[in-house]
């Protein structure tokens, strides 16, 4: 007769996060390290282009492969250091523990797919179709979406500089949420990025994220049930 024992070893190492984080440094670097006309030229090439989506659709399937790709490598691409530090705080602060609850590759795809469905829901609202379309922010919606969903009682890790030390502090999710919102709305209004900010790719991402943690919550329990050993 042979006994199930529960298995409690250690869930893998989340590198699904750490990956994304790094690929937005590199795309960041890689596009603004060249001179203004290289990285003009690069924009134009690896941005989501509203206009170019719009004449591919016209041209069929096999123009629509290019412009399909954009949807993901503007993911990487982002305006300013603001921009793109923004992106990576909260990125690293829901997609860690995201992450180890998820499973790195549905993480990999919550990330993806919500970029993608975000930068759709921009190029079909924007006013203007030949305005490039960059950044991170969609996809951080998703998974932000997707973890308030799941676990809305939920508190993380933050560390606060406090002078010349660093506080370590656990912090419900819905209340690091509203500071993002809130750090969104200013970014609208204040520095560069005044009237940059695309509210549809917010918004897109977010709903994306709650309608991902709806279909994938059975999947998600049956997983954290196996880390407990049933």
């Amino acid at each position: 007769m042979f006994i199930s024992v529960p298995d409690h070893a250690h869930p893998s190492r989340p590198w699904a996060t750490p990956v994304l984080a790094l690929a937005m440094v590199v795309g960041f670097i890689a596009i603004w390290a060249p001179s203004d006309a290289v990285t003009g030229r690069l924009l134009n090439e690896w941005a989501t282009l509203p206009a170019n989506l719009y004449s591919a659709v016209r041209q069929g399937p096999a123009a629509l492969i290019h412009p399909a790709l954009r949807l993901v490598t503007s993911q990487f691409l982002h305006a300013n250091w603001a921009h793109l530090l923004g992106n990576l705080v909260f990125l690293l602060i829901f997609g860690m523990p995201a992450e180890r609850k998820l499973g790195s590759l549905r993480l990999l795809a919550l990330f993806l797919l919500g970029g993608v469905v975000a930068n759709l829901a921009t190029a079909a609202t924007i006013d203007n179709p030949t305005r490039l379309i960059i950044g991170a922010s969609g996809s951080v919606s998703a998974v932000i979406g997707t973890y308030l969903a799941l676990f809305p009682r939920a508190r993380l890790g933050v560390v606060i500089p406090l002078g010349l030390f660093l506080e370590f502090v656990r912090a419900p999710a819905s209340l690091l949420i509203g500071i993002w919102a809130l750090l969104q709305v200013g970014f609208a209004y204040i520095g560069p990025a005044f009237g940059e900010i695309a509210w549809v790719a917010h918004l897109a991402g977010f709903v994306f994220g709650l309608a991902f943690a709806f279909l994938q919550r059975g999947a998600v329990a049956r997983r954290l049930r196996r880390q407990s050993g049933y």
